[in-house]
């Protein structure tokens, strides 16, 4: 076992030490390898080698050659682009790489973007940045979630720009995470990506959210916040209370504002996907990754210590009608027949006779049902093209009574052929004349 080598001499001050002890005996030739060992450190073989060279240490032949291929040939033209297009996540290119066969490192990807900043986009700054001189806090386990929208710009495969919708939910505590994606952020879409962040992790005392106008109206004579009527009903469905966060203040909630760049420049960059159900699939898959790893900040890893500490406080968010409702908003029915739901439409059958129903979209089947949810009336595979969903028997008029004999029938009549009217050209039809032998 090698010992310590902080109270080590170096090679030179060992020989000096050994010169000043043997004086006029001293020589290099002879100089004893067991002694300088045990004063340097150094391994008896080195100073076998170095003795050659009368203890001079020499630098290899090959010290500053670099080899003209190395693990990242083939791929910096890669890191490159993604570099000026302001891709920096070093994780993010990682990905990025090893999905087109690079088999290296992430130090080197580290390594070589460290080297290549000059390729990424400098940032604009309007005024230099002040510090943060917000103070942290945490709350017990299960009591507090964090909720938030983040937006992102979508371009399709025609070059069209559209911007779509980020829900965000983290536990304050834990930092377990729970994304979802929606065309847009409207109310109905906040109630679903809230029943399915507690589906996902549970449901807590109360959640901690900015002033949106889909939670709160306006605040009363004494500050007390109004409640926007249909969050106050989901409220009370569920069982939760909320909290809303000083105006113009986010460090208020700054683990779920935080969460909200992580997906941005994590999830997000160099993201290519084909809808938004796709892109949720592989959200959910990011949740858990991340859930499941170790993170510097709350020196834990989120789902071992949710499942151990916050599952106990938390309460399971069970199904009933009510809830079902929020699942399936309701629509009104045009006057050709159709609904409108995330930016296309489905057809209704023609026997449904009401103004109103609701939808529900799971996956790749949207489902749509009477205003009463009694009834299933139709699905559609959801293809993502903008072409009307036709369903079946959209426009067929409904079945209309018809009378049946009682008795067997027994009056038969007969009818002939009908009679071919004279055409002024069948005379010139030679191939009906009769010829003679």
């Amino acid at each position: 076992m090698n010992e310590n080598n902080s109270d080590k001499l170096s090679l030179p001050q060992a020989l000096d030490l050994i010169k000043d002890r043997e004086k006029e005996n001293f020589c290099l030739e002879k100089v004893n390898l067991a002694e300088l060992q045990r004063l340097t450190g150094i391994t008896r073989a080195k100073l076998r080698h170095l003795k050659e060279s009368s203890f001079i240490e020499k630098q290899h032949g090959l010290k500053g050659r670099k080899s003209k291929t190395t693990v990242l040939s083939g791929f910096t033209g890669v890191i490159d682009n993604l570099l000026r297009s302001n891709v920096t996540n070093s994780e993010v290119l990682f990905e990025q790489l090893c999905k087109l066969g690079y088999a290296g490192g992430m130090t080197t990807v580290k390594n070589y973007i460290l080297a290549h900043k000059d390729l990424i986009p400098a940032k604009r700054q309007i005024v230099s940045p002040q510090g943060n001189r917000g103070r942290r806090y945490s709350t017990e386990p299960g009591h507090c979630f964090q909720m938030d929208w983040g937006f992102v710009k979508v371009r399709d495969y025609s070059g069209l720009e559209y911007q779509a919708a980020c829900f965000a939910m983290i536990c304050h505590h834990c930092g377990e995470r729970y994304i979802e994606f929606f065309p847009n952020a409207k109310q109905e879409n906040l109630f679903i990506g809230m029943i399915h962040a507690f589906s996902y992790m549970g449901v807590p005392h109360f959640v901690l959210i900015d002033n949106m106008k889909s939670v709160v109206i306006r605040r009363g004579s004494d500050g007390s916040p109004i409640w926007n009527h249909d969050y106050e009903v989901l409220m009370k469905t569920i069982g939760f209370e909320t909290r809303l966060c000083k105006a113009y203040h986010p460090f208020t909630k700054g683990k779920v504002e935080r969460l909200v760049q992580f997906v941005k420049g994590n999830f997000l960059l160099g993201r290519c996907f084909i809808n938004v159900t796709d892109l949720n699939m592989k959200a959910l898959e990011w949740c858990a990754k991340q859930n499941d790893s170790w993170h510097k900040s709350i020196d834990m890893i989120p789902q071992t210590e949710h499942d151990k500490e916050c599952s106990k406080i938390l309460v399971t968010l069970k199904e009933s009608p009510e809830i079902l409702l929020y699942l399936c908003p309701p629509r009104r029915i045009s006057f050709d027949g159709f609904v409108t739901y995330e930016g296309r439409r489905f057809g209704i059958p023609y026997s449904y006779s009401g103004k109103i129903v609701r939808v529900c979209r799971n996956a790749h089947i949207l489902t749509i049902y009477s205003a009463d949810m009694s009834h299933q009336l139709a699905t559609h595979d959801v293809t993502w093209s903008h072409r009307d969903s036709f369903c079946k028997d959209q426009y067929v008029l409904p079945d209309q009574p018809e009378e049946f004999p009682t008795a067997a029938v027994k009056t038969v009549i007969e009818q002939s052929a009908p009679e071919l009217p004279s055409n002024a050209f069948d005379r010139f039809d030679f191939s009906k004349e009769a010829f003679d032998d």
